[in-house]
This record gives C-alpha cells, sequence and structure tokens, in this order.
C-alpha cells in the first residue's frame, strides 16, 4: 500500500486514469483502491478530489464508448468477450437484462456498484442501440457517482488508510507480499467462481441443424424461451417456442411427461440462461432437455424464421392446447374447459 501511495503521490493522475481504464476496459484489476489512496493523498497535498474525480470519470468514459460501440457492431458476441476478459460468470448477462428491463436506461446510474454488472451494462446498451447522447448522459452520471464514492470515502477516511499505509511501511517486504497476496487472491476467486459456473453448465447441446430436422421430420420439441420479455419483443421468438422464466420452467411444463423432448433457448454465451433453466427442469424430473447451441442468434443466422414474441399467459394456452391433443407429451394433463364442463 505504501508503494502504490508513492506510486500515486509521484505520478499523480496518471497513475489514477490508468487503473481506471484498465478496470473499464473489463481486465480484472481493482480501480477502487487507487481511488482511495488518491483521495487520501488529496488531505495531504496530492491532486484536488474533484481532479481525481475528472480523470477517472474520463477514462471510464473511452472504455466504456468502446465497449458501447462494440455492443452496436458486434452485438452479442461482444457479450462473451467482456465475459472472458472480466472473469464475470455469464449469469451476470441475465441479471443485467432483467435490471434494464424493470428500470429501462436510467439503471445506467446504479448498476455499476452491482459485482459483475457494471461492464455488461454498456455492451447491452449498444445492443438494444440506446441513443449514444442519451447513453453518454446516463453513463457519466453514473461514473461520476461511482468514482465519487471511492474517492470522498479516501479523502473521508485519510486518518486509517494513513495507518494502514504506516503499518504496511513497517512491515517492509512482509507488507509488499501482503498486498500482491490479495490481489492474486481476487483474481484467483473471479478465476475459480468463472470456472465453477462453466462446469455447472456443462451439457449435450442440440445444434440449430438437428432441431429444424426435428421439426422438419413432424418430431416438434417443446421448445422454450428463457430470455427476458424485452429481448423476445425485440427479436422475435422460434415459432412454437413457449416464454418462461429460468426459475419457472417446472412450473410451466408440470402437466409433461417427464420424457418429453424439451429444447431450451437464450442469447448469453455459452447458453448460461438456457443450461440454467436446464438444471431446473433435471431436478423436476425431466430427462430429455438439451440447450440450443447459439441460442436465438444462431437461429436467426441459419436464415430461419420467427414469430412475434407472445406472452407468457399465450404460452401457457398454446401448450394447454397442444397437450389436450397430444396425451402422450402430456398423459397427465386435464384440460380446464372440459372438467368445468364435467363438474357442470
Amino acid at each position: 500500500m505504501h508503494e502504490l501511495a508513492q506510486t500515486i503521490e509521484h505520478y499523480g493522475l496518471v497513475v489514477v486514469f490508468a487503473s481506471v481504464l484498465l478496470d473499464k476496459a473489463g481486465l480484472p484489476i481493482p480501480s477502487y483502491p487507487v481511488l482511495l489512496v488518491a483521495g487520501a493523498l488529496s488531505v495531504s497535498g496530492g491532486a484536488q478530489v474533484i481532479a481525481v474525480i475528472a480523470v477517472a470519470v474520463s477514462a471510464a468514459m473511452i472504455a466504456d464508448l468502446i465497449w458501447y460501440a462494440a455492443g452496436v457492431r458486434y452485438g452479442r458476441r461482444a457479450l462473451g468477450l467482456v465475459c472472458r476478459i472480466s472473469l464475470s460468470p455469464d449469469s451476470c448477462i441475465r441479471q443485467t437484462e432483467n435490471v434494464l428491463s424493470r428500470s429501462g436506461p436510467w439503471s445506467l446510474l446504479f448498476v455499476k456498484f452491482v459485482p459483475g454488472l457494471r461492464y455488461v451494462s454498456v455492451v447491452l446498451a449498444g445492443i438494444q442501440r440506446l441513443r449514444l447522447a442519451l447513453f453518454v448522459f446516463l453513463d457519466g452520471l453514473g461514473n461520476v457517482l461511482y468514482f465519487a464514492v471511492a474517492v470522498v470515502l479516501g479523502w473521508l477516511f485519510h486518518d486509517a488508510l494513513d495507518a494502514v499505509m504506516a503499518r504496511l511501511v513497517h512491515l517492509g517486504i512482509f507488507g509488499a507480499a501482503l498486498v500482491a497476496a490479495g490481489l492474486a487472491m481476487y483474481w484467483a476467486v473471479r478465476w475459480i467462481e468463472r470456472q465453477r459456473f462453466i462446469r455447472q453448465l456443462r451439457m449435450d447441446r442440440i445444434s440449430i441443424q438437428e432441431l429444424t430436422d426435428m421439426i422438419d421430420a413432424g418430431q416438434l420439441p417443446v421448445i422454450v424461451d428463457v430470455r427476458p420479455a424485452e429481448a423476445r419483443m425485440r427479436e422475435g421468438m422460434i415459432p412454437g417456442a413457449l416464454a418462461s422464466g429460468i426459475s419457472e420452467g417446472p412450473r410451466v411444463l408440470q402437466h409433461l411427461s417427464r420424457e418429453a423432448e424439451i429444447v431450451v433457448y437464450c442469447t448469453c454465451p455459452n447458453e448460461a440462461s438456457a443450461a440454467m433453466m436446464a438444471l431446473h427442469l433435471k431436478r423436476a424430473g425431466f430427462k430429455r432437455i438439451r440447450p440450443l447451441l447459439g441460442g436465438m442468434e444462431a437461429w436467426v443466422s441459419a436464415g430461419r424464421a420467427s414469430e412475434t414474441a407472445v406472452s407468457d399467459t399465450a404460452s401457457a394456452v398454446a401448450l394447454s392446447d397442444r397437450a389436450s391433443r397430444n396425451p402422450e407429451l402430456a398423459p397427465n394433463f386435464v384440460d380446464p374447459s372440459r372438467n368445468s364442463e364435467t363438474l357442470a
């Protein structure tokens, strides 16, 4: 920590700019410790608090605009890249989409405070073609809030930070080793979490060609779309697919035979949301579930048609109709309308 303080004191705002730029570029290098120290040093002759915040925001905006442009140009392929670079689990994409769906563009003001979501939110803004002027305004304001917290905390608690740095100086090389070990542990935890998540998702996939062959042969599986409603409205759905949330799958499909062929799709890297839904269904006893390799993006790229999105209620009605006409698909299904007629 003492070496960090000396570096910041000597090179000033250059260190702040570089650390924030690398952090916001997606590299697992936390910039908050640098900003805390910069805030503490502002009390004893370092750069002024306003200057530190301004430089941090400038660096962040450069990185964010690059990721925004990547989202506009490369679409969801950019999401896979940002998850790999930042060592964030691919599930953070679905979480960020849910936040953006509920709060809209205004979520850019606070999503940076949620670990794992601050990188993805910028790329998603580009994918969703958020107006550049609005993105710059909201993202810039969000960055001001995010970095101001770190710098002001460093300024307020400079005595405590000075005490920590003094203790590390007293420890000498052991203090430096302690700081290095802390950084290494941070990287290790991020890497282990991502690898553990990827291992959870290891299961057989079904390719677009396999799925279309089944459909063309009249062997239509139960297809489930687990994307957020906004994504379904924007991009359409695979014809005949059902809309469902990840954790709602077992309830939505409760009347189906546990031997039913089920295909689940999303638009996440590594089919993360679809694989998570498949895990929920397996725990509920379903045996033949496969995520669609490449998801909706692969379906569209293959030149297959899509249909207008349907609501969860319409999906439930469609599934009930299909189950009533196919006893083998849902042997335990009871048509509510027929049941009410019988009671009458």
